[in-house]
């Protein structure tokens, strides 16, 4: 299965169809009847997008809320947190799934018995994560397929992070630059309803939006990703995150490969109210730290390519971090290595201008 997922990834097909060829490989050898794939922002973890099989489009926007909201130990992040790969609703409840309230709400409703979950980890980022079901009646998923799914996991994360790096072409095979007739700024703006609907929203939005649509999950035209952000902003609004403030925020990736980051903000003080969604083309600042994930530096490595990147000399990143500047050099040498540039203005042209090429391209 791994030597496939590889060859998935070597043939570098557009991220949705890398997804949904990935199900075709994940199911068979794992025993799946049904599963979802998303994709995220590997430095917020926010999913930002999702393709599916044999699940119910009705059910996605309760999953989200459950990702969110409940206490289920199943979630995306509370997988992570407890330091695993994967996780399974059977091996959570201890065998007693009617423990967990994503089995009692969505899995057993729709049919569905034991749930693998894994997330897609590499080099310090979360690139994505699966969830993966069996029909009802049938038996859980064992520990053999467990470690499988934990290899799978790993080939998967590293495909993703490979995603993030620019090429000439963008994921549709277009290049990704930037439109001289175009104004060097753009702007979209929305609000997301208490049920997830679409109420306003001005064209640089709708344009984004259709770009960005779910169809199959989300019939109303707002993608599973922007759901999934709004309620964060709730979440942060409750008395147990109020220290978060209201306001969320992540990236987004469109189909010809410009990073957009979209921020939210809840418009009152009800976790039930509105969400007020801002869209604009992101900024070196926010792609940066992407970028860093993305070309596989170490730990140091980042802390020493971020200070180069804001223009401090050696023997400043060399105080700033409490290290010789012998060895911010041998850094910054691995870093060249890495990416393949010889001066540190290469770098940060590598690091930024790709990403930001289209800052001056507006959605429509």
């Amino acid at each position: 299965m791994v030597g496939e997922i590889d060859d998935l990834a070597a043939a570098k097909l557009p991220l949705e169809q890398f997804f949904r060829q990935l199900l075709t490989v994940l199911g068979p050898a794992l025993g799946s009847e049904a599963g979802c794939l998303h994709g995220a922002d590997p430095v917020t973890g926010f999913l930002t997008s999702t393709v599916a099989e044999g699940l119910q489009p009705t059910a996605f926007e309760h999953a989200i809320r459950l990702e969110m909201w409940s206490d289920d130990t199943t979630r995306f992040v509370d997988i992570r947190a407890a330091g695993r790969v994967v996780e399974t609703v059977h091996r959570a409840t201890g065998g007693r799934p009617e423990r967990s309230v994503r089995y009692r709400e969505l899995l057993a409703e729709f049919g569905l018995g034991d749930e693998l979950r894994m997330n897609f980890d590499v080099g310090g980022g979360r690139w994505g994560a699966a969830a993966l079901m069996r029909e009802a009646g049938s038996a859980p998923f064992g520990a053999s397929e467990q470690r499988l799914a934990e290899r799978a996991a790993r080939a998967v994360a590293a495909a993703l992070r490979d995603y993030a790096l620019p090429t000439a072409a963008g994921p549709d095979g277009q290049g990704v630059r930037a439109d001289p007739q175009d104004g060097p700024y753009w702007l979209g703006v929305a609000v997301i309803g208490p049920t997830g609907q679409l109420t306003s929203a001005d064209s640089g939005a709708r344009q984004l939006f259709e770009e960005l649509s779910e169809p199959r999950y989300r019939p109303a035209g707002v993608p599973t990703a922007l759901i999934y952000l709004s309620e964060r902003a709730r979440t942060h609004a409750t008395s147990a995150n109020a220290n978060a403030g209201s306001h969320a925020w992540t990236r987004l990736r469109r189909p010809s490969g410009q990073w957009v980051a979209v921020r939210a903000s809840l418009l009152d003080q009800s976790p039930r109210g509105s969400v007020a969604l801002v869209a604009q083309p992101a900024s070196p600042v926010d792609v940066i730290p992407l970028s860093l994930l993305a070309h596989r530096f170490s730990p140091r490595e980042q802390e020493v390519v971020l200070q180069a990147v804001r223009g401090l000399s050696t023997r400043d990143i060399a105080h700033r971090l409490f290290l010789s500047p012998a060895t911010v050099q041998d850094h910054l040498k691995s870093a060249f290595t890495k990416t393949g540039v010889r001066s540190r203005r290469e770098l940060v042209a590598l690091l930024a201008a790709p990403y930001t090429a289209g800052l001056g391209r507006p959605p429509g």
